[in-house]
């Protein structure tokens, strides 16, 4: 597998979803991107906002073009915001840096897609994305 299937794409947005009703957590938005960011599958729940959907992709494709998670990417934005903030224009799909943009490896370890989540909390995004990845029996990238 060299990227991430549209049927495991839908189900890792399930599992998205399903993991934010279980958390009570407001409305998300998950996207999930192929290895070279490049859009798989979007849903916004109910309720969503509209800048939802640039956002989670902003996460996931931020995550790819650095190669560490979102979350990495915004601790990277407190040390050098000059950097992360010229860098976010270069990207094709914008950076986020803020949790919830979680790059997905297969079995050997090699980068299939990242997913992108929004809409509550970064934490509880980034926990989202962490479920949806576990759902389709694949793994985070650390």
């Amino acid at each position: 597998m060299h990227r991430l299937t549209l049927a495991q794409a839908n189900a890792m947005i399930e599992a998205a979803f399903a993991k934010g009703a279980e958390m009570g957590l407001k409305p998300l938005t998950a996207t999930i991107h192929d290895p070279g960011g490049h859009l798989i599958a979007c849903q916004r729940q109910d309720n969503a906002s509209t800048l939802r959907v640039r956002l989670a992709a902003g996460k996931a494709a931020g995550a790819l073009a650095l190669g560490v998670s979102s979350r990495t990417v915004g601790e990277m934005a407190l040390d050098r915001p000059h950097f992360i903030a010229s860098i976010d224009s270069m990207d094709f799909g914008g950076m986020v840096p803020a949790a919830g943009g979680v790059i997905v490896l297969d079995e050997a370890g090699v980068i299939v897609g990242a997913i992108g989540v929004t809409g509550d909390t970064s934490d509880n995004d980034e926990a989202c994305a962490l479920a949806a990845i576990a759902a389709v029996g694949l793994r985070p990238a650390n």
